[in-house]
């Protein structure tokens, strides 16, 4: 088995996808947990990925260092043996787990993510325009969500990449634009995602941290 290490924080969204899918399958690793407001700790992780985005994965068997959750989650498919394999092997069912985890990168969490991060900004470095805008994709995303998850219990198939993506954007996502009571299909996808051990263990782990995510700008 792979020396597995995660750099990773709880509270991040994208850290939340790739520890779902590594407590989904059963992996060990290591979890090296990031805090990029200590010099020494942001200087090691730079130097380990210069880009500084979390999470990054490190395989010490292999010598590999392995940015970007998609392809960390696939690349533990493919050498860590996992218990519960988060693509299935059909290649056009592959391909269509793929494009669900696209959606939910970058319909869901990415407009999410432009409004929790405006309400950090300095007042007068605000982008009301990019929030009203990120706030339609999510609303159109949701659209095309409540349409898919008719009659569906998980966005592709079995539960796989497609729901680890998932479950982090909707949670938070309902936090920006609050889903819930509108929108019953994709509630109560949802509301699966948070009961799923593998999610729910990451939700648990994360609320130590809870109280850092920023709450709406007033005034």
């Amino acid at each position: 088995m792979p020396d597995l290490t995660l750099h990773a924080h709880p509270l991040s969204s994208y850290c939340w996808k790739v520890l779902t899918a590594l407590y989904e399958a059963g992996t060990g690793f290591t979890y090296q947990h990031l805090d990029l407001a200590d010099p020494r700790a942001r200087a090691e992780f730079y130097a380990l990925w210069p880009m500084g985005k979390m999470p990054v994965l490190v395989d010490a068997t292999a010598g590999r260092t392995v940015p970007e959750t998609s392809v960390i989650i696939e690349y533990l498919d493919r050498y860590a043996a996992p218990a519960h394999r988060m693509l299935p092997g059909d290649a056009e069912a592959a391909l269509e787990v793929r494009a669900w985890d696209r959606f939910f990168d970058l319909h869901v969490m990415t407009p999410m993510q432009k409004i929790v991060g405006d309400r950090i900004r300095p007042a007068d470095c605000r982008d009301p325009f990019g929030v009203a805008e990120a706030r339609r994709t999510l609303d159109a995303a949701y659209g095309v969500l409540e349409a898919r998850m008719q009659g569906r219990e998980w966005a592709a198939g079995e539960f796989g990449l497609a729901d680890c993506a998932a479950a982090p954007a909707l949670y938070y996502a309902d936090k920006v634009t609050p889903l819930r009571g509108r929108l019953p299909a994709l509630t109560a996808y949802l509301e699966r995602l948070e009961t799923r051990p593998s999610f729910a263990r990451v939700l648990v782990e994360a609320q130590p941290y809870a109280h850092f995510f920023p709450r709406e700008n007033v005034g």
